[in-house]
């Protein structure tokens, strides 16, 4: 017994002793192209040459103490800077994190039913629990604060509500409207708005499968939810789709997404359970009538792009062509890792949609799908979008990046 206890104690000195003070983190940039973006390392071999510690830091080349984030997947996330065709050091040490800003979070926002919005510094979603919109809808930033709570809690303002529904019953509907109007998230009061319309179609970036006819097999709203990372640098959602039956199978799907800090992209790992053969998929957005052609295509280089000019159907008619200066455009685009994937206009005419753009692969059964959707305003200062060709060029080269990850290797 005396043995063993000393034998414990021995491999504990041992470890301590032998333990790494510090860790090192290079991280690799192949591309010809300077690169700032979050990267991930695996957590538990940094914490083995540690010493198992639990509290660590990620700290720059000169010492100084940089955002990082533990993720549900054991993972250690920072955001990185690299230089074309260069490296970057960063370490990892013991020590207690700085109470970081939080840049993306999401939340169920039970004060409009079963919404969904989740968010970042750049961009903003939503899903919906009910009714007829299935996919991705998106809210325009023009800030980097977090502004979902904030336009939750405006347009949900039952004081003003009531305020606005009285004036209208006592015949004063203008005023009314303008009262509506200064509380609405559908007008811009400076830091954004909610101008986009998803209705039945994929909106801004979501899936389905295809029928054998090449149409597609759309998706219900989401059944259930669970948040595995609340921030400060990722946000990550799994939604669990209600069952379908799908040529003769019962199919259920799941998607993962995240969002991360800095981002104007989400990622998605799609899975289906059931299916039991290879069936086509689709990922892409809606076209709209009021900018049916204003779309691109990649399949090469792993991308597909629209710009959208926004609804402005939701304003009363009185106020829509002054208010519908304001919507600017706005650009969504899909990344896609996969070098082998089709890219697509395809038809199908509902409401204000014409169709989809839309890039198909083949899933293979128990596989994971995993691509990229995202968004961009010109409204926007922070960023540069302010025509079509600007989006197209900023998706060649995040889908360049999407298909030549930084590497990162621990020492």
């Amino acid at each position: 017994m005396k043995k063993t206890c000393l034998l414990i104690i021995s491999l504990v000195l041992a470890t301590s002793m032998y333990a790494a003070d510090r860790v090192t983190l290079t991280v690799s940039n192949s591309i010809s192209s300077a690169r700032l973006e979050m990267v991930e390392a695996d957590l538990k071999p940094i914490q083995q040459k540690l010493g198992e510690e639990k509290n660590i830091i990620v700290t720059d080349a000169d010492g100084k103490e940089i955002p990082s984030q533990l993720t549900w997947d054991g993972k250690l996330i920072f955001q990185a800077g690299v230089g074309s065709k260069g490296k970057s050091v960063y370490y990892v040490q013991a020590g207690t994190p700085k109470q970081y800003e939080v840049r993306a979070k999401g939340r169920l926002f039970v004060e409009r039913q079963d919404e969904f919005g989740w968010e970042n510094d750049c961009v903003a979603y939503r899903v919906y629990g009910h009714g007829g919109a299935v996919g991705y809808d998106l809210f325009n930033k023009s800030t980097s604060k977090l502004m979902l709570d904030y336009w939750y809690a405006s347009e949900q303002n039952q004081e003003m509500r009531s305020v606005s529904k009285q004036l209208h019953d006592r015949g004063y509907h203008d005023l009314a409207d303008q009262v509506y109007n200064a509380f609405c998230y559908h007008i811009d009061h400076g830091r954004g708005m909610d101008c986009y319309t998803v209705g039945p179609t994929l909106g801004g970036g979501a899936n389905a499968l295809l029928n054998d006819d090449g149409s597609l097999f759309m998706p219900q709203c989401y059944k259930t939810f669970e948040i595995l990372d609340q921030g400060p640098l990722r946000f990550t959602v799994r939604f669990t789709y209600p069952e379908q039956e799908f040529n003769g199978e019962k199919v259920t799907e799941q998607r993962l997404i995240s969002l991360d800090a800095g981002s104007h992209f989400n990622r998605v790992n799609v899975s289906y359970q059931g299916l039991t053969k290879p069936t086509q998929m689709a990922a892409g957005t809606v076209v709209h009538k009021s900018n049916p052609t204003a779309y691109v295509l990649s399949s090469e280089n792993g991308y597909i792009g629209y710009e959208d000019l926004g609804d402005a159907s939701v304003y009363n008619a009185k106020y829509r062509d002054e208010l519908a200066k304001q919507m600017g455009h706005i650009y969504i685009g899909l990344l896609f890792p996969q070098k082998t994937l089709k890219t697509s206009y395809s038809a199908r005419e509902n409401g204000i949609a014409t169709g989809h753009v839309l890039a198909t692969s083949t899933y293979q059964p128990k596989a994971t799908f995993t691509y990229y959707f995202g968004s961009g305003w010109d409204k926007n200062p922070n960023t540069s979008f302010h025509s079509l060709t600007d989006w197209e060029a900023f998706l060649h080269q995040k889908a360049s990046e999407v298909r030549t990850p930084l590497k990162v290797s621990v020492k």
